[in-house]
């Protein structure tokens, strides 16, 4: 249940529809949370109300779905959020563990990353406040309404059971899944906001982030052991139960942390990172020369990529090194370079000059493997490829 900038998207899941155009998807993984929230709230069911006897499979398989409509309109939250701030939303997915809003970047304001981050948690407690007021409103009793019992039909009896019974379930889901996300450690909404706190405190966002990062991590083990530390207290040995569902929360926190610390460190090497710097040389070529001189050629100038030039020595394509690699050399005299060239289009262009978070950002909006580096006046300086941007940054 967090918001992250999202430079590419991704194709998993299955699309429920669109909301202001923004694009929902529901992870597979749902699936194997919807089963294990039917099969272990369907006792509980039955045992509230035994009238309905097998369908309590039913009710607790509507309550998974009404559950993920609320981990929806959590993420709604954080995705209008931004929107009103001019951040662009890329996707909202639903998760094992709940969702994601995927936004194309990040905010560039404490205060508005404050702002997208709470009000996710906020709207999962307000939802909480409202299930609580219609209990109230059908007269039941919030968290022990099950003694009531409605007048008139039986049948009418057992519908309003059913329908507090939800209500009592997502009062609670929604009031924890509130209180949960608004623990201070990345990668949750309280983590994101104390992240936001400490930025405006010391002007060091990548500092704030490390910060709340070993937060997050120290955070996860408290996670962990809480499940744990319950079933002690209460003089019970920790069951299978237990012990999952303090590994999958504290293992979820555990990796957003970790991932956090790790892309705060990546940003630390960054500026050094520059497209002019670590651009190959490289050999212009008309079209139609065969692979094989060209490769002669480049080698006999130390150029180490190929650049298609039309006949006003303009760029057009550039040669991919992935394919010159799959060319069998009896083959290279008979293949030319144009076959294994992708048009230049625009976004495959870059400045020269552009180092650091600005270049990261201009490779993730236009995703390839070769880039052209280019001048001010559009002369070409070399090729830019991403395996040498990967390498650089995992140094």
């Amino acid at each position: 249940m967090t918001e992250q900038a999202a430079p590419r998207s991704r194709g998993d899941g299955w699309q429920l529809g669109r909301f202001r155009g923004v694009p929902i998807f529901v992870a597979p993984s749902w699936v194997i949370i919807a089963l294990l929230i039917t099969l272990m709230v369907a006792p509980n069911v039955g045992d509230d109300i035994p009238e309905i006897e097998g369908g309590k499979y039913a009710v607790s398989f509507a309550y998974a779905v009404l559950l993920y409509a609320s981990v929806l309109i959590h993420e709604l939250g954080h995705a209008l959020t931004a929107m009103k701030f001019g951040i662009p939303v890329k996707r909202i997915t639903l998760q094992l563990l709940g969702g994601v809003t995927e936004m194309s970047r990040e905010s560039n304001s404490p205060r508005r990353e404050f702002a997208i981050a709470g009000a996710g948690p906020a709207l999962s407690l307000l939802l909480g406040v409202l299930a609580w007021a219609a209990i109230h409103a059908l007269g039941g009793d919030p968290g022990g309404w099950s003694g009531s019992t409605a007048a008139g039909n039986p049948d009418d009896s057992v519908r309003l059971r059913i329908t507090l019974e939800l209500l009592d379930a997502l009062m609670y889901a929604n009031i924890a899944v509130g209180i949960f996300n608004l623990l201070p450690g990345l990668p949750l909404d309280g983590g994101i906001m104390l992240r936001s706190a400490l930025w405006g405190a010391t002007g060091h966002p990548n500092r704030a982030t490390i910060a709340a990062g070993h937060i997050g991590r120290g955070l996860a083990v408290v996670v962990f052991f809480i499940p744990i530390g319950l079933d002690a207290a209460a003089g019970r040995d920790p069951d299978v139960v237990s012990v999952v569902w303090g590994g999958l929360l504290g293992g979820f926190i555990w990796v957003g942390a970790t991932a956090a610390l790790r892309g705060a460190q990546i940003r630390e090497k960054l500026p050094s990172l520059g497209a002019r710097a670590m651009a190959r040389r490289a050999l212009p070529v008309d079209s139609n020369l065969p692979l094989a001189e060209a490769l002669r050629r480049a080698g006999a100038l130390g150029a180490s990529a190929l650049v298609v030039v039309d006949a006003n020595g303009e760029p057009i394509g550039l040669v991919n090194e992935a394919a010159v690699t799959a060319t069998p050399e009896q083959r290279r005299p008979w293949v030319t370079v144009a076959t294994l060239a992708r048009r230049l289009e625009p976004g495959l262009m870059i400045a020269a000059d552009l180092t650091g978070e600005d270049l990261i950002r201009r490779l993730d909006a236009t995703p390839a493997t070769e880039y052209l580096v280019v001048e001010p006046d559009g002369a070409i300086v070399g090729i830019l490829a991403v395996a040498d941007v990967n390498r650089a940054v995992q140094a």
